[in-house]
């Protein structure tokens, strides 16, 4: 099968107004969307950022295709002219965007995308679906890496919603704290170790035996000397003949605490809990204390947290579902919304509250204060139109005031000389041309823990955290209102014979 072209799993509705825009002479006009989400899955307080690389990739893609590819959506000879301009199409406008591994509020722009109206309208969806996908997992494999010191690996391949799922879950699942994966091609393509050791069909296809349990630790054993070494132990009894079964092998072959690439036994069913203190118990009376214990099984950050508050001693969780299918939240919420035209503001106003957008061109800045006992610490990131007043007040270090958008009662002033700020958005694409800096994956995850090391611990709990201060300047507001009034009072007066 051919490569799937990934700037196209698109809808058919981006290219139905793409003929529009071409046939009315608007294809080049100027525009702006952002992409973003408007609230986090599970009140999280943020979301963290994963997908920008494959964003990039996929705008460089666009127009790489015959006309006859065209056509199989695109049928007819009313449609000719339009495929022969999609063959030639590129991408020539900028794009903006968070770092992978960043830590996104609601409303601030992760994506910019600043182009010909016609290229950047049929990115819409196929950028969301990579961003969407992404973070949904990254921020849910957040939530269940916090809910524990100890490291937790990625297990949940097998449960995605297909290959191309469970290679960038994976891959973002890492970026947002998973110490490791079992997929093997997110491995490959990002140069880090896969991990795994066994299933239960390699203790039962030596017979459903306890002896045959013994001769499958013991062929593991030998034929992985060298490497780190975990047991499966509860295929027929944990603690009357699996763990046993485990010990008597280790001891047979010379595997003890002074084996230096680690070894270990697992647990995937029963009550977690009571199994681990029993077989840390009986580990450590045949003088085994450096085994680790490891868990699976339907794992996520409550029942981890659970585990922990009854004292289980489990040394590293393996996380499958709950993190590569986000299960409790599986769809995020990113939109990607027209908010500057031929250098007009614009929005699209709803009814519903959440879903008035902010217009305009826009730029996030992170402000941060030195705290005597904690150090360097996050306190508010304020969005504003790039350029306004309050966008050169932050760049020069002057006195500003962020209120609260819906609660103008609520305000935080920063005086001159107090704050340090960093802008969110960085280019990664300018007139077409890539020019986004590559990290490795080690890179993204080391960024995301620096990140999340600057917000205050309230900030950063799993039930009821403190919201971080996240607004837009008073000239965003503003120019909000303005348009709000305009097209309310245009509504007003609108009628029909």
């Amino acid at each position: 099968m051919d490569k799937i072209n990934i700037s196209y799993c698109s809808d058919k509705y981006q290219y139905t107004m793409g003929k529009s825009f071409l046939e009315t002479g608007r294809k080049d006009t100027m525009a702006v969307f952002n992409l973003f989400y408007r609230k986090a899955p599970e009140n999280n307080n943020w979301a963290v950022v994963s997908g920008t690389e494959e964003v990039i990739e996929c705008i460089r893609n666009l127009g790489n295709e015959e006309p006859g590819f065209y056509e199989k959506f695109l049928p007819g000879e009313e449609y000719a002219r339009f495929r022969e301009y999609l063959s030639s199409m590129r991408f020539t406008g900028n794009v903006y965007a968070m770092r992978e591994g960043e830590i996104a509020f609601p409303n601030e722009p992760i994506v910019i995308v600043e182009a010909p109206l016609i290229e950047a309208q049929v990115l819409e969806t196929p950028l969301l679906c990579i961003m969407n996908h992404q973070m949904a997992v990254a921020t849910k494999a957040s939530r269940v890496c916090r809910a524990t010191d100890r490291p937790v690996s990625e297990f949940g391949s097998r449960r995605a919603h297909g290959p191309w799922a469970a290679t960038y879950g994976a891959k973002a699942a890492i970026i947002a704290g998973c110490a490791s994966t079992s997929n093997i091609l997110t491995g490959a393509m990002n140069g880090v170790p896969s991990t795994g050791t066994m299933a239960h069909s390699f203790i039962t296809s030596y017979g459903s035996t306890v002896e045959g349990e013994h001769q499958a630790f013991r062929d593991y054993i030998n034929t992985h000397r060298g490497e780190g070494l975990i047991l499966l132990i509860d295929t027929y009894d944990t603690l009357k003949c699996g763990v046993l079964n485990a010990i008597r092998t280790f001891r047979e072959c010379g595997i003890d605490d002074s084996y230096p690439h680690g070894y270990g036994v697992r647990l995937d069913s029963g009550d977690l809990a009571y199994l681990s203190i029993k077989v840390r118990k009986i580990l450590d009376a045949h003088g085994l204390s450096k085994c680790k214990i490891f868990a699976t099984n339907s794992l996520d950050e409550y029942l981890i947290t659970d585990l922990e508050r009854q004292g289980a001693r489990i040394d590293c969780y393996g996380v499958g579902d709950a993190i590569a299918t986000s299960k409790a939240a599986p769809c995020f919420g990113n939109v990607y919304k027209l908010v500057q035209i031929d250098g007009k503001p614009v929005l699209k106003r709803s009814e519903d509250t959440i879903k008035l957008i902010n217009p305009g061109f826009q730029i996030t800045y992170r402000i941060t204060r030195n705290d005597p006992e904690q150090g360097e610490i996050f306190k508010a990131d304020v969005t504003c139109l790039r350029g306004d007043s309050f966008a050169q007040k932050i760049e020069k270090g002057e006195e500003f005031t962020v209120y609260a958008e819906h609660d103008r009662y609520k305000y935080k002033t920063f005086e001159a000389g107090t704050y340090s700020w960093k802008v969110l958005q960085h280019p990664v694409i300018e007139g077409g041309e890539v020019v986004a800096t590559r990290h490795t994956l080690m890179e993204k995850k080391a960024y995301y823990n620096e990140t999340l090391a600057h917000f205050s611990p309230s900030e950063r709990r799993l039930i009821n955290p403190h919201y971080y201060k996240s607004d837009i300047s008073d000239d965003l507001y503003r120019t909000k209102l303005s348009i709000l009034d305009t097209l309310n009072k245009e509504i007003e007066g609108f009628s029909i014979d």
